[in-house]
């Protein structure tokens, strides 16, 4: 995909077989300069062919759709020529395991649809993710490249693990937890997503990999074989640091600009740092930059991913840069790094 000139609009195709969908997507992108509406399709065969010839930046997409699924599509597109696409669509609201699907094959983020036209914030959201999507860096799906196996003869040694992610993060979790053994250390992780998506997200993600996945509840103790994920909605994931950690939802007071936030997860982990190894993945913003260097500095062992591995390079890069990642590392590389400080193994299963 050839990459827009510094400062040229970003070029939008917008992929829907409603033609007042369309309209009113177009609408919100014509108010603004920053875009480029270069095209409309009605169905991803016509997409196809306007992909060739307008070579846009970004496409909005569908999922139900005349002639082909918009999933279908994506999976092709994702293969055959990767770009960057958001979902744009009731039913990544309404079936929200549409969603996280959607974003497992490589979507940026899913956008509900009607909450887009008449609201300011949604709207924002809208363009702003849509600008952060067009710098994203995407590669073909190989299916010649499995995930990690998971780690043999794994030996937890008392340590607990912390993750934030954001925009990517879907496939990345998938992906790092691919290698975690069934006996994983007790992993807390705060990843940017709306409460339904991350109920799905927790279902699917438990159902794939070897440890238990379980939303987040307060009183929960951290429990060895145990991954817990946010649950979001209007409370952040905080950890009550005693000998035994356990969860803690604590209500958003509006101070934070996501929910659940990798900032309060982080710097609720401070009394016990030293027992800590925190990861930051792919996502927009900053969100847990600053939090990950308090951690660094109070003992705990941290790691950023790489540029190059990550979808959306802002809150691992924001890390790298304030000095908070002891160890900056692929993605394939951190899931395994984060096992050896939290224990010991002989290694991946053959």
């Amino acid at each position: 995909m050839t990459q827009t000139a510094p400062g040229a609009p970003v070029r939008v195709l917008i992929v829907d077989d409603s033609r007042t969908i369309r309209a009113m997507i177009r609408s919100v992108l014509d108010g603004d300069n920053r875009f480029e509406v270069v095209g409309e399709a009605e169905d991803p065969y016509a997409a196809r062919d306007l992909i060739k010839s307008v070579r846009p930046d970004v496409l909005t997409l569908d999922v139900e759709m005349p002639r082909m699924n918009g999933l279908v599509f994506l999976r092709n597109l994702m293969r055959l020529r990767p770009m960057p696409v958001i979902m744009v669509s009731t039913r990544t609201s309404e079936q929200s395991e549409e969603a996280i699907t959607a974003l497992s094959l490589g979507a940026v983020d899913c956008i509900d649809l009607k909450r887009v036209h008449g609201a300011p914030d949604i709207r924002s959201k809208l363009t702003e993710t849509l600008l952060a999507a067009a710098g994203a860096s995407l590669k073909k799906s190989d299916a010649a490249a499995p995930a990690p196996s998971p780690i043999r003869s794994y030996r937890w040694t008392g340590q607990i693990a912390l993750i934030g992610s954001s925009t990517g993060g879907v496939d990345a979790l998938e992906r790092l937890f691919s290698a975690f053994p069934a006996n994983c250390p007790p992993t807390f992780v705060a990843q940017h997503m709306p409460e339904s998506f991350l109920a799905s997200f927790a279902r699917r993600l438990d159902a794939k990999v070897g440890p238990r996945v379980r939303l987040a509840e307060s009183g929960l103790r951290a429990e060895e074989g145990t991954i817990y994920l946010a649950p979001g909605g209007q409370h952040h994931l905080a950890l009550r640091p005693v000998d035994t950690p356990s969860c803690r939802l604590v209500p958003d007071t509006g101070e934070q600009l996501y929910i659940p936030a990798v900032d309060v997860l982080f710097r609720s982990a401070m009394p016990i740092a030293e027992t800590v190894v925190a990861a930051i993945l792919t996502g927009m913003g900053r969100d847990g930059a600053d939090a990950l260097l308090e951690l660094r500095r109070a003992g705990a062992r941290t790691i950023a991913q790489d540029a190059a591995s990550a979808v959306i390079d802002g809150m691992p890069g924001a890390a790298r840069a304030n000095g908070a990642a002891e160890t900056v590392l692929s993605l394939d590389g951190i899931g395994e790094r984060l096992l050896e400080l939290c224990g010991e193994f002989a290694g991946a299963a053959a």
